[in-house]
């Protein structure tokens, strides 16, 4: 088994000082809804902990507060995702971070793997040019 360096793990939890460094410029706060009663930094720890469980909204494990009630309901924590999502931000965290790993030179793209399970196909596919057949697509058609 290859050798893991320390910048191949997953995020799950970010400290203050990495959410502060990388996540918190990217983040749109709307300024007519009320502070949130959590702060961002934990807001963004418990997306972080869904996408990589992949556990349902309702399943996510939230911490407790002195009272013994969960310190936030997953509804607030899905709904700042939907809003960070739809303004951009969970892009734009995206893009900077790897960005920032290109900067470092950290990124390694020798290992990409893409997912295609969601596109959608096309009837009539069977027609198409392919990249052994390559003149087909410079070649002007004559009829």
């Amino acid at each position: 088994m290859a050798k893991r360096h320390p910048w191949q793990w997953i995020p799950t939890k970010l400290s203050v000082e990495q959410f502060d460094q990388f996540v918190l410029r990217h983040l749109i706060t709307g300024i007519r809804r009320p502070a949130p009663k959590l702060l961002l930094h934990s807001i963004f720890n418990y997306i972080l902990r869904l996408l990589f469980t992949g556990c349902q909204w309702n399943e996510l494990p939230i911490e407790k507060d002195a009272k013994g009630r969960p310190e936030i309901h997953y509804t607030r924590v899905y709904r700042m995702f939907r809003y960070w999502h739809a303004r951009g931000c969970i892009d734009a965290i995206f893009a900077g971070s790897v960005f920032t790993l290109d900067r470092h030179d950290l990124l390694d793209i020798s290992v990409v793997h893409g997912d295609g399970s969601t596109t959608a196909a096309k009837k009539g596919g069977d027609h198409m040019c392919f990249p052994s057949r390559f003149y087909c697509l410079t070649r002007p058609l004559i009829w």
